[in-house]
């Protein structure tokens, strides 16, 4: 199945164009389907892992000092929690997003045993042309969205195989790590699910490191090359994304926000605000 009928089958479980910058729907599980109308600028976000197929447009991800580029026909991979910057560079833009589950990869680890490694260096973060093999699996698992229950009796079977074909592709390296339970990738993601969970409370990194089986040096050392940050300055991104959802809503102070977040400086938590985001806390409260 080519890459214009996926396109096309994709842009049908949308709703019609409204006047909204942005759609997106899930119509089946660990699918979901986003279009922007125009380009946006960049927005900080943590990215779960998951898969990315461009089917129209153009989009940009930075993560750390690294900035990743993709057109259509291109899948953006991420196997662990990322905090990225991204933005739509051209539109309209279609992605469809499909979630990696890591039970269903260690499900398949003993078939994957002799996969051949990557010639380069794994990497969290990484874009590739799309596979014409995922491209088919990817349309006929979207295709099932029609019935409930082929849905449900054939859905499992063909998400099986995109996970085996993510983590076998040449970009999915970290994908076949991360899936070993000794290896570093998998240290680093059960830290990263503890400081997720506990960001509102002071970390101590030595007994962070020691909960995952790592020293110190070495764990700053593997959590920068996965995350392309520190593990405070990842717990300190988490903070600040949590506190612009709240002060999105328009339910809380800047203070309270900075206090409910973990912070213990309200003009501490201004400063780091305006430098991650460009802006004051101030000016994400909604007016009136």
């Amino acid at each position: 199945m080519n890459l214009a009928a996926l396109a096309e089958l994709a842009a049908r479980q949308l709703p019609r164009p409204e006047d909204r910058a942005s759609q997106y729907v899930r119509p089946l599980k660990n699918i979901g389907i986003l279009r922007h109308h125009q380009p946006t600028s960049f927005e900080a976000a943590v990215y779960e892992p998951v898969m990315g197929l461009v089917l129209q447009g153009r989009k940009e991800t930075v993560l750390g000092a690294d900035s990743f580029p993709m057109g259509v026909g291109e899948c953006l991979l991420i196997s662990h929690d990322l905090p990225v910057i991204a933005r739509v560079t051209k539109a309209p833009y279609l992605v469809l997003l499909f979630d990696v589950e890591l039970d269903t990869l260690r499900d398949l680890y003993e078939a994957m045993a002799d996969s051949l490694p990557s010639a380069a260096p794994p990497r969290s973060l990484a874009v590739h042309t799309c596979d014409a093999r995922l491209v088919d699996a990817l349309h006929r698992y979207l295709a099932l969205a029609g019935s409930r229950t082929d849905a449900a009796v054939l859905g499992p079977l063909v998400s099986r195989e995109i996970h085996y074909r993510l983590a076998t592709a040449p970009f999915g390296g970290m994908l076949r790590d991360l899936i070993r339970h000794d290896s570093h990738a998998s240290a680093i993601a059960r830290a990263i699910a503890q400081l997720r969970r506990d960001f509102r409370s002071p970390v101590e990194i030595p007994k962070l490191a020691r909960s995952v089986g790592m020293s110190p040096s070495s764990f700053h050392k593997h959590f920068k090359a996965i995350t392309a940050s520190s593990p405070l300055q990842y717990r300190k991104g988490l903070q600040l994304l949590e506190a612009r959802r709240l002060l999105r809503a328009g339910t809380i102070s800047v203070s309270a926000a900075a206090f409910d977040v973990g912070y213990e400086s309200a003009a501490q938590f201004s400063r780091d605000y305006t430098r991650k985001f460009g802006a004051s806390p101030k000016h994400d409260i909604p007016a009136g």
